[in-house]
């Protein structure tokens, strides 16, 4: 009972205080502190005795001194791209990543620059290249016993086959890493025997892990060797992304399509390359919808190059309402038509372009895709 009546006295005191300001108002106990932060002032450096000798003190979380004032932030701007990861002279743009028994190696170059020293590192080796989509990233080695490899990898790999005298080929996939501009190799593994004649499908994930974590060490240092000797080829960028092939015909209403026989992401990758190449301006994207939005009356933008010293002077620059009087806007449409790609010219959703600016726009894209 005496537990019940200190309960029912507490209970009294605080419903009887919760109209107080000193407990539950903006200047009470209790109140909410979320923007105390806003009030805080900078102190004067905290001060040693002269006769003391210590490390100097820094801040932990000092504030820097460029902060931005919402009376000085435009109404209007745009935020800049994520720059890529950015590689030290200590660091080495290829490495390699585990998960389990699955492993790949991650260069911080884009596929089309690995692509080409991938491939030369296994026909180095002494495997034959029997069947490469290069605008897939992949490519494949024929059936080969250790004895028609390189000799130091048909000593290595014979070790690691389930029979030395086995047969094995390989497949090599290469894809845009997760960071911008980096790049993922994968290698896979299928092994028969020497007397078979069958055609092993190579497995989803890893065949001999053993077998292909070698592989990769050498890739590893083969690329890094490479990269270190300046000779990593930027000539394959355009031949890789480009589809296999690319046709301008027309769809079923007669309109001009440009198709494409590739996957729905180089496509897209390909032709806004190729749009820029044929100096043609970008004003918007939408890449769920496929859609690039132009405009043929002005030339690509390139914000890289700086305006030059009588254009800053005497304001030669075209206006917006100049640009928008003289604009002439259509629609670059990417459909996806099986397996392969459609590009389309419109004037708007409902609208598609006269043929003659279709075929113009179309032939500009087909000219600087490969």
């Amino acid at each position: 009972m005496k537990r019940l009546a200190g309960l029912s006295t507490l209970a009294l005191i605080i419903s009887s205080t919760s109209g107080c300001g000193w407990l539950w108002g903006d200047d009470g106990y209790f109140r909410d502190r979320g923007t105390d932060y806003l009030d805080a002032r900078q102190t004067a450096a905290m001060q040693l005795p002269p006769n003391v000798e210590a490390k100097r003190l820094d801040p932990l979380l000092p504030v820097p001194n460029n902060v931005a004032n919402s009376t000085d932030t435009p109404d209007k701007f745009e935020v800049p791209r994520p720059q890529a990861l950015a590689v030290g002279a200590e660091d080495s743009a290829f490495s390699l990543q585990k998960s389990g028994d699955s492993r790949w190696l991650v260069a911080q170059r884009t596929p089309a620059e690995v692509w080409p020293v991938a491939r030369e590192y296994f026909q180095n080796n002494g495997f034959r290249i029997v069947d490469e989509r290069p605008q897939t990233g992949e490519f494949s080695s024929e059936w080969q016993g250790t004895k028609d490899l390189a000799p130091s990898m048909g000593r290595r790999l014979g070790s690691l086959l389930t029979d030395s005298d086995n047969q094995v080929r390989v497949h090599v996939r290469i894809e845009p890493g997760v960071v911008r501009n980096t790049s993922e190799v994968f290698v896979v593994s299928a092994e028969r025997d020497e007397d078979s004649t069958a055609d092993v499908a190579f497995p989803a994930r890893t065949g001999n892990a053993p077998l292909e974590a070698s592989l990769l060490d050498g890739m590893l240092a083969d690329l890094s060797s490479s990269s270190e000797h300046g000779s990593v080829s930027l000539l394959a960028a355009r031949n890789y992304d480009a589809p296999s092939r690319v046709s301008l015909t027309q769809d079923g209403n007669g309109n001009s399509v440009l198709h494409l026989s590739t996957d729905f992401d180089r496509a897209w990758s390909s032709v806004g390359r190729a749009l820029e190449l044929g100096d043609v301006r970008i004003d918007d994207i939408n890449r769920s919808l496929g859609v690039y939005y132009v405009n043929l009356a002005e030339g690509a933008n390139k914000p890289e190059e700086e305006k030059g010293f009588f254009s800053r002077m005497f304001g030669s620059e075209p206006s917006q309402e100049e640009i928008d009087a003289r604009a002439e806007r259509y629609q670059v449409r990417l459909t996806r038509a099986g397996g392969d790609v459609q590009v389309s010219v419109e004037k708007d959703l409902n609208t598609v372009a006269p043929d003659d600016v279709a075929r113009r726009v179309l032939g500009l894209i087909q000219e600087n895709l490969g």
